[in-house]
């Protein structure tokens, strides 16, 4: 919690700085601090505009080398670890919700919904007055997969209350020139349901930076840790990204490769358990297509 305290302590001072620099001028903000609203596995500060609807599909596949990778699987491309379709839109130029749907990892879920809200707090300004974007984002997501009739399972569920997690976040970016952009996200996370070797509740600190090749390509970097006492959560791995975007018009293309398997804050960053110096490490990519309102 202490992370969002000290966030919130910076947001405000900032809001305060800007209304003395910056009143009774028009305001310049700093533009496309990412290209995406998300990086890799994580969302980016950014919002969609006002009246904005988005089609997305993300699509994971197999391991590329290890034990369940390499020729056999054609390194991953017969076999897909997850798939979401979602659709997203800008009530206004700050306020952004989203819908999806995933097939889900089995490990633990499978048949998963999701929903969240993200609201964009700060926007750098040119002159400096403001310098950081903040984000504010919250996350929901429910299983409606059978239930395992072992009560010694996680998926059995005795409440329907147990299929549902959630998390929040702040994401907090900065753009430096016209090639480099560096996020941070504290995050916590809350699954109403767990194994008796787990935690409800988990914090996590997540990193990302995007580096400009053209005005429309960029590498990205993406890293999130798992805080957990070393008696609980000891065989989950933080979930890394490397990947490359290309913005069209229209459309948003970006192709990575990272050892998470699921989509969402609720299942990347409790639910990552491959080690990339195993190969166990996948291709995947995200499109997206946007629509006016």
């Amino acid at each position: 919690m202490r992370f969002f305290g000290l966030i919130i302590f910076i947001s405000s001072s900032f809001f305060s700085i800007a209304q003395e620099e910056e009143s009774g001028t028009e305001t310049e903000y700093v533009e496309e601090t990412f290209l995406d609203t998300r990086v890799i596995n994580g969302h980016s500060v950014e919002t969609l505009e006002k009246g904005l609807l988005e089609f997305r599909i993300q699509h994971r596949f197999g391991d590329i080398a290890g034990d369940q990778g390499g020729s056999q699987t054609m390194f991953g491309l017969d076999n897909a670890a997850d798939i979401r379709f979602a659709l997203e839109y800008g009530i206004t130029d700050a306020l952004q919700i989203g819908l999806g749907r995933s097939k889900g990892t089995g490990a633990p879920y499978r048949s998963l919904m999701d929903g969240f809200a993200k609201y964009r707090i700060l926007r750098q300004t040119e002159s400096g007055g403001i310098p950081l974007s903040l984000s504010g984002l919250a996350t929901t997501s429910y299983t409606y997969m059978k239930a395992s009739e072992d009560i010694s399972q996680l998926t059995h569920f005795p409440e329907w209350q147990h299929r549902f997690a959630y998390s929040l976040q702040l994401i907090a970016a900065r753009r430096f020139g016209d090639w480099l952009s560096i996020s941070v996200s504290p995050t916590m996370v809350h699954r109403n349901y767990v194994d008796t070797d787990d935690v409800n509740t988990l914090f996590a600190m997540g990193g990302a930076a995007r580096v400009g090749l053209t005005k429309k390509m960029a590498i990205l970097l993406e890293y999130f840790h798992a805080f957990s006492d070393d008696d609980y959560r000891s065989s989950n791995t933080d979930a890394i990204g490397v990947g490359f975007e290309w913005k069209t018009f229209g459309h948003n293309f970006a192709i990575h490769l990272t050892n998470s398997k699921g989509f969402g804050e609720t299942q990347f960053i409790p639910y990552t358990f491959s080690e990339w110096m195993d190969g166990e490490f996948r291709l995947g990519f995200s499109i997206s297509r946007k629509f006016s309102w």
